[in-house]
């Protein structure tokens, strides 16, 4: 019987992540419609944390600690929830229309529920398993040979 090898993952095929970043790029639509005052406030405030709530699902996707992991994606949530209250100033101000504020809010409440789902799966695994997630290789890993080859020369 043959042993299959989990096919290892990037943070790039985490369905949170392709999620999180079309939400990104949703809210990032969103700043040049805003008023030429708002430019260097809100429009700069959205572009923020819609770059932290990607780029911290990257960053704890490359960290082999559960609780790292799971600390990125709460920043990753907290990100999210930022840019909803953002949406909410978009709303109260009128910069947007109600339907699309409707819109909008609908996605970011599905990106967070991935978010969520992904945050249980990682403290599921952390008290099921070892403290390291992952340690399967790549294709593209360096040997121990590799590695030496690489710093000797």
């Amino acid at each position: 019987m043959e042993v299959q090898t989990k096919i290892y993952q990037t943070f790039e095929d985490l369905n949170t992540y392709k999620a999180a970043r079309e939400f990104r790029k949703l809210m990032y639509s969103v700043v040049p419609r805003l008023p030429d005052f708002e430019k260097f406030e809100l429009a700069s405030q959205i572009r923020r944390a819609a770059v932290s709530l990607t780029n911290n699902i990257a960053e704890g996707h490359g960290r082999f600690h559960y609780l790292e992991q799971i600390k990125f994606m709460l920043q990753s949530r907290g990100s999210l929830e930022e840019l909803l209250d953002d949406l909410n100033v978009c709303e109260d101000e009128k910069y947007l229309s109600a339907v699309e504020i409707t819109k909008l809010k609908e996605e970011a409440w599905r990106v967070h529920k991935l978010l969520n789902g992904y945050i249980r799966y990682l403290r599921n695994r952390k008290t099921n398993e070892p403290y390291v997630l992952r340690d399967e290789k790549r294709s593209d890993d360096f040997s121990d040979d590799g590695l030496t080859d690489l710093f000797n020369t």
